[in-house]
Order: C-alpha cells, then structure tokens, then sequence
C-alpha cells in the first residue's frame, strides 16, 4: 500500500510523500507540509492504557510478591501479545514463544532468588536469545529475513526482562515505594502527554508524527511532580530524589513512547502493510512501561 494510499481511520490520507520534507527541503520549495491529524479516539484509548497500566503496577506491587509476580506476567503476555502482532516479524510463532517462555523464567527467578538478585536476569536474557536463534534456524523459511525475526526477538525478550526486574525491587526494602514513584510518574507523564496532544498538538515532532512537542515537556513535568510528591507522602522516600528519579522514568517513557510512533509511521510511508491498528497503538504504553521500569532498580540503589 504506498503512502498517498493510506486509510483515513488510520489518520494518514492527508499524507503524500511529495509533502514531505526531502532532501532539498527549503530551497525554494514553498509548499506547505500537511501534517497527519491527531486522532481522538486513538488518544483517548492510549491515555485509557497508561491508566490502567499504572493503576496495575502501583496497586499491585502493595500486595505480596506473588500477588504482584501474577500482575507483572500479566503485563508480560499482553506486551509479548502486542509486540509479535504489531511488529510483524517473519516467525511470528518463534517470537511470541521465546518471549513466553523467557517470561517465565524471569519471573521464576525474580521470585525465588535468594537474596533478591538482577544476576538471573543475565542469563535468563542470554538464554531467551539463543532460543530464538535456534527457532530461526529450525524454521522452514531458513535464513529469510533472520535479522528482522531476532531483531523482533531480542526487543520481546528484553522487554519481558525489564519488567520482571519490579518483582526483584518488591522483595527489597524500600522497593515497593520506589516503583510505586516511578511508575506513577511515568504513568502520569504518558496521560498528560497524550492528553496534550488531543487538545493542543504544538511543536510537532515530524508531519507524520500525529504528537507534539509541548505535549511531551508538559508530560515530563507532571511526572517528574507527580513522582515528587508520592516520595513526600509515603514513608522512607525524600521529595527530591524522588522528583529526580520519577523525571528519569518520565523522559524514558515519554522517548520510548514518541520512537514507537515515529516507527510507525515510517513503516506505513515506506509503504509497508499496517497491522492492526489496536495493537499498534497499545505498542507505544507497554514498551515505554517495559524500558521504564529498569530506572527504577536504579533509582533505589541511589535513594537507599
């Protein structure tokens, strides 16, 4: 499907290559760019995700480790689920089987390490990726598009890692509290980000990039003092690295979530076919959950 052909339920008709900038953009070329429009349903429904993922992680983690253990899994299937499907990788079989498998393990291990230990998530990282060279190799189509199908691999199992690394943090003291901050400043930063954007789409990132950049500094913001005052109200945490630590969560977020878009829309203007639109939207809050919650680990060792 080219570009000039893409569907309006997708936001990208008023989209044509020529209204791109290209190379020689700015000599003489006085066209306007058009820019793809924001879609409001889309951003409700991505605001309505980071909620309900906030919600999960930071009443979850309140309840004993097992309990939480089952809230972050989970979390893991659905981002395995939404990954394989949305990324389109060649095995898509191999894929969502690695990340399951390596979902499991990491969560066994995040549970049952004594003491509590990022060292398993080492090998159990490891261990995911050479199951996914091996399913590559063992797969009628061979060598066919192998580095796209480990590439899609390797970010899955990545992924389902960083997320088990909330359980090793709930069995540590102050753990709970510093995902508690953490995530809800990341959640915060996402709905207050895609909120903007569904009402002032400002400083636009790129034209067929529907987010804008005022968007993505006023998510920032809130996050980082969203996060400042959760470390002001529970025990053990001091307001300001708190704040400091919920800004970092914040900004990976927000990037993560802004390089998923701009992924997008690069495959579509490169004229490859869209997969389906829920899980491309759903793609953007679980990745930037799954990369944001390794700030976390961090900001314990520095808050401790």
């Amino acid at each position: 499907m080219p570009p000039s052909e893409l569907r309006a339920d997708d936001g990208y008709a008023a989209l044509d290559p020529d209204d791109l900038p290209g190379p020689d953009a700015g000599e003489g070329d006085d066209r306007p760019l058009v820019q793809a429009p924001v879609r409001r349903l889309v951003s409700l429904g991505v605001v309505g995700l980071a909620g309900l993922l906030t919600l999960a992680l930071a009443v979850g983690v309140q309840f004993d480790h097992q309990a939480f253990a089952l809230v972050v899994f989970g979390v893991q299937v659905l981002f395995v689920v939404v990954w394989t499907i949305a990324a389109q990788p060649p095995a898509p079989k191999v894929v969502g089987l690695v990340g399951f498998l390596v979902a499991i393990g990491a969560d066994w291990f995040a549970l049952t390490e004594r003491p509590p230990s990022l060292a398993p998530m080492a090998y159990v990282t490891a261990g995911g990726f050479v199951l996914a060279v091996i399913g590559q190799l063992l797969r009628p189509a061979g060598r066919v598009r192998v580095t796209e199908s480990l590439g899609s691999s390797l970010m899955v199992v990545l992924g389902v890692v960083a997320y088990a690394t909330l359980i090793v943090l709930s069995r540590v003291p102050l753990g709970t509290q510093v995902i508690s901050a953490c995530v809800v400043g990341a959640g915060a930063a996402l709905l207050v980000a895609h909120l903007t954007d569904l009402a002032a789409p400002i400083l636009r990132v790129a034209p067929a990039v529907p987010r804008g950049g005022i968007g993505v500094i006023v998510g920032a913001m809130v996050g980082t003092g969203v996060a400042g005052l959760v470390g002001y109200l529970l025990d053990g945490l001091q307001t300001l690295p708190t704040a400091f630590a919920g800004l970092a969560a914040a900004v990976i977020a927000l990037m993560i979530d802004l390089s998923v878009n701009y992924a997008d829309a690069g495959r579509r203007l490169a004229g490859a076919v869209p997969s389906w639109w829920l899980v491309r939207h759903m793609q953007g809050p679980l990745t930037a959950f799954a990369l944001a919650a390794p700030v976390a680990y961090v900001a314990k060792l520095i808050l401790a």
